[in-house]
């Protein structure tokens, strides 16, 4: 309706009977034409689709597809699934979890549904590359802070992890130019060769 609103088209008596445009005379009994759009256009149109993608992908495709969907952090994580993440894991990586890194992953996502899908920053994620993201700082976090640099400052952790993110820009600094510039503002004890 909203449809025929906006190009100004005569919205049809959705409770008449459907007449047969072709002859008149071929009215069909008890059929309204609510019930032809809905059955007769809609569902035809909707079997016709679902033939179309039947035939474009195969079942291991759509099976991809589904069980990625568990990964979506959209609406607050609602489709996160760990029994799905394992299956998309042991059916598509069979090589990369054996029976004990499967049982890690389990544990590993019973945590992460504590501490991701429920922390109030992620509530905001829409896409997979956004939460993507959050999970590379996470990543490069525990890469940057080490034991031996437990007691780093957030500065200075903060820093690190931005060149370590965004290597592609990293590597257009030229370390002469950090050198000169961390001689400029004072003299040093030891000075850098």
């Amino acid at each position: 309706m909203s449809v025929c609103a906006k190009y100004k088209i005569d919205v049809p008596y959705m409770n008449a009977r459907y007449m047969d445009g072709i002859r008149s005379v071929r009215q069909k009994d008890d059929i309204s034409v609510e019930h032809h759009y809905h059955y007769d256009v809609f569902n035809s149109v909707i079997d016709f689709q679902l033939e179309e993608l039947h035939y474009r992908y195969n079942d291991t495709a759509v099976q991809l597809l589904r069980l990625s969907s568990s990964l979506e952090p959209k609406n607050n994580f609602r489709l996160f699934d760990i029994e799905h993440i394992c299956t998309l894991a042991t059916s598509f990586y069979p090589v990369d979890f054996g029976q004990q890194e499967m049982l890690h992953l389990k544990l590993q996502l019973d945590l992460y549904k504590i501490d991701v899908v429920k922390h109030a920053k992620f509530q905001d994620l829409s896409t997979i590359s956004e939460l993507s993201t959050a999970e590379r700082v996470f990543s490069v976090m525990k890469l940057v802070k080490t034991d031996l640099r437990n007691k780093m400052e957030e500065e200075y952790l903060r820093d690190s992890m931005l060149i370590n993110i965004e290597r592609e820009y990293a590597e257009d600094i030229d370390p002469d130019e950090v050198i000169d510039e961390f001689y400029a503002p004072k003299n040093r004890r030891v000075q850098l060769k």
